[in-house]
């Protein structure tokens, strides 16, 4: 009985994560189905080994196996990480159980709400990380800030120089910035450089004259 409500609890809350809040708000597919494969498979293994004295060992080496695994083949954004560890908790939590009964779900539904406040769009809904290249070489910090602030048309928190190519007259800097706002109060959304002509694009880094 109790591995019945564990299964039905683990699918509600990984439906929930994956559909409910993922897909929602960043629309990938790809992750979609990992997530979903990744918890199924570690509560299947979690609960196979619930029985055993070694069931807590094992269920932690799983976890770490398998980050290691899916963070090497793939390059993933922080909040794609952030999912990705909480479908594996999701599916260890509810595989592995824990006395009382009512625990497991406690913490899947914590997780749940952490995800869901963290993630959030409304959460510093202005904080922008950006890859910039400048097409001029610009070594001096004042300077720099003041044409990252011109472009960008935000306030600029931290610029750091990741390239300097003085042969080619480029910068490569990453920009920690607050997005500036339309008329009506909104954050302009973050990715291409701010501009009146061109929206802002997350995919692809600024590439600014």
């Amino acid at each position: 009985m109790n591995i019945l409500i564990m299964v039905a609890a683990d699918l509600a809350a990984i439906f929930l994560l994956t559909f409910g809040l993922y897909l929602r708000r960043h629309r990938r597919r790809d992750l979609a189905v990992s997530y979903l494969g990744i918890n199924i498979g570690v509560f299947a293994v979690a609960a196979s080994l619930s029985g055993s004295a070694a069931s807590a060992g094992l269920g932690l080496g799983l976890f770490g196996v398998l980050s290691i695994i899916r963070l090497r083949s793939t390059e993933l954004e922080q909040h794609e990480v952030a999912y990705y560890f909480s479908a594996l908790a999701l599916g260890l939590i509810s595989g592995i159980g824990s006395s009382p009964l009512w625990l497991a779900p406690a913490l899947m539904a914590l997780i749940l709400g952490v995800m869901f406040v963290g993630d959030h769009p409304r959460v510093l809904p202005a904080y922008r990380h950006q890859t910039v290249v400048l097409d001029r070489a610009i070594a001096r910090e004042e300077e720099l800030y003041t044409r990252l602030s011109e472009v960008l048309g935000g306030t600029i928190h931290s610029a750091t120089v990741t390239e300097l190519d003085l042969v080619n007259d480029k910068t490569f800097v990453n920009v920690k910035f607050s997005a500036p706002s339309d008329p009506s109060g909104r954050s302009v959304p973050a990715g291409r450089p701010v501009t009146a002509e061109q929206p802002a694009d997350p995919a692809f880094p600024a590439r600014i004259s």
